[in-house]
């Protein structure tokens, strides 16, 4: 089946404005342009991604793997820490919350190419709008962003919605639940690769699924995720912490666990 590419403008023009249509004002327009895109960074005027309602669970409550790491099992922080030390966030009924002015936190642990768990949920009493609302971010490495959200009927850029690449790529589709509802994340990443040299050979890529849904399948990232900037890879790095972002919104998250993918045998 052909897809249609849709802009904000007929959206707006034809009044169809959807759960992720851009609001009346332009932002960002000052931004530099994405390499080998037509769109700038934080584009209002980049297609809107199809909205698909996604079923009543997927993989919400997920029990971890017999080799898989768990990261929050809802009891305590103890596989986390900030920037201040320990981890200050909240800890009640089974998941943590966000803290104002706690800062974001991060694994004690590094990983390499993994497959990771996690459930959030965005605040159920709505306050503010585009990436005032509901925002925090999974930061794998510390540096590439797969964006959390309160998507629903809250107008923003493409590109900073949640499943998108923050500032990158906007996802497939989006399947956001309504705020207060639990919503699983299951992303597959994999690390970029340098040779002897130092030079890049493999951007980082990743494959995420918001509630059953595909956001992006084997993805590259174009670098490191930076706000209304377009990033580029610094130093090799094999392994990293996984991040959550603190943004300034009560956010809750639950059951995150993570696997080593392993490696195929060679002949």
């Amino acid at each position: 089946m052909r897809k249609t590419a849709i802009t904000l403008a007929a959206l707006l023009g034809a009044g169809l404005v959807s759960t992720l249509a851009a609001p009346g004002k332009v932002e960002h327009k000052e931004t530099p342009m994405l390499p080998g895109q037509p769109w700038h960074v934080h584009d209002m005027n980049r297609p809107v991604p199809r909205v698909v309602t996604p079923g009543a669970t997927f993989s919400h409550g997920a029990p971890a793997p017999s080799d898989a790491v768990v990261l929050f099992n809802g009891t305590d922080l103890s596989k986390w820490k900030s920037d201040k030390g320990e981890a200050g966030w909240k800890v009640e009924n089974g998941y943590m919350e966000v803290v104002k002015k706690s800062g974001s936190i991060s694994t004690k642990d590094e990983f390499g190419d993994f497959q990771l768990h996690l459930e959030f949920a965005t605040p159920a009493k709505v306050e503010g709008n585009s990436q005032g609302r509901g925002n925090s971010g999974v930061f794998i490495f510390g540096k590439y962003e797969v964006q959390v959200l309160d998507s629903y009927d809250n107008p923003t850029y493409p590109d900073g919605q949640c499943g998108a690449l923050y500032g990158q790529c906007p996802p497939l589709a989006t399947a956001v639940k309504k705020p207060g509802e639990w919503q699983s994340y299951d992303i597959i990443f994999e690390a970029p690769k340098w040779d002897d040299a130092g030079k890049l050979v493999n951007r980082a890529n990743v494959t995420v699924i918001l509630n059953g849904v595909v956001m992006h399948h084997h993805k590259e990232y174009i670098g490191e995720t930076k706000h209304g900037e377009v990033g580029t890879y610094g130093k090799p790095q094999s392994r990293g912490t996984i991040e959550l972002q603190d943004h300034g919104n009560p956010m809750r998250f639950r059951n995150i666990w993570i696997r080593n993918l392993g490696e195929y045998d060679k002949p």
